[in-house]
């Protein structure tokens, strides 16, 4: 298995101690150096080169939002991780303006994290499956600005059908696109977070999406969940 290598970057070095703490204990996956700051963080990516930069967003110096714009420019292949305690639209999706390749919020269990974590190094793109009812708030207010646009004509290739999913994934499916998260899932499912995420990738890996956003549209495109 190829080795993750990643910067944690938080102005609290509790935060910090406890991450490296945990992930340093993930197969595969390497705390390569650390940052008090956006600034440290900028300048220690532009030396190191790392995989994927876990990026607090309020710091001093500088914050989370330049820090990730900078790092897209010195070392355009790094992805950036925004582990966050904010929970509101606006640094959503300026993280994500800003180059950001996923969004996990500090509430969020810790396999959670680890799961983002490896998702971003596959490639792929990861927000909180809690996040993604702003994707499909997003998606509303699109329609009703353009109520012509076709969501069945988004992103034209037809890709794969829902024939392909389990009836469990399909309900799995439902729940991600409407914004649920993996506890929740669970529990209304009765099974554990960690099945829900086993799912989640299995559904991915089936239709070959590769980020919530893609998800979130293909639930839309084929009636899983319905715009009102």
């Amino acid at each position: 298995m190829e080795v993750i290598r990643l910067i944690l970057v938080d102005d609290h070095e509790m935060v910090r101690t406890g991450l490296r703490t945990f992930l340093e204990t993930q197969e595969g996956i390497q705390v390569v150096a650390e940052a008090k700051n956006g600034l440290e963080a900028v300048q220690r990516t532009r030396d190191i080169q790392p995989d994927i930069v876990v990026m607090d967003i309020s710091m001093p110096d500088m914050d989370g939002l330049e820090a990730t714009r900078q790092i897209k420019i010195v070392c355009p292949a790094c992805k950036v991780l925004a582990l966050t305690v904010h929970t509101d639209k606006q640094y959503f999706f300026e993280m994500l303006a800003a180059g950001a390749a996923g969004y996990v919020t500090k509430q969020a269990a810790a396999e959670e994290l680890v799961s983002a974590v490896r998702a971003i190094a596959a490639g792929q793109v990861y927000l909180q499956p809690v996040l993604a009812s702003w994707l499909l708030e997003d998606y509303r207010r699109l329609l009703s600005q353009a109520p012509h646009l076709d969501l069945a004509a988004d992103e034209a290739a037809p890709g794969k059908g829902l024939d392909v999913l389990s009836d469990r994934e399909l309900q799995v499916l439902e729940l991600v696109a409407e914004g649920l998260g993996n506890a929740q899932i669970g529990e209304l499912l009765g099974i554990s977070p960690k099945t829900v995420a086993r799912h989640r990738e299995r559904i991915m890996n089936k239709l070959d999406i590769h980020s919530s956003t893609e998800l979130v549209k293909f639930a839309i495109r084929h009636g899983v969940i319905q715009l009102h």
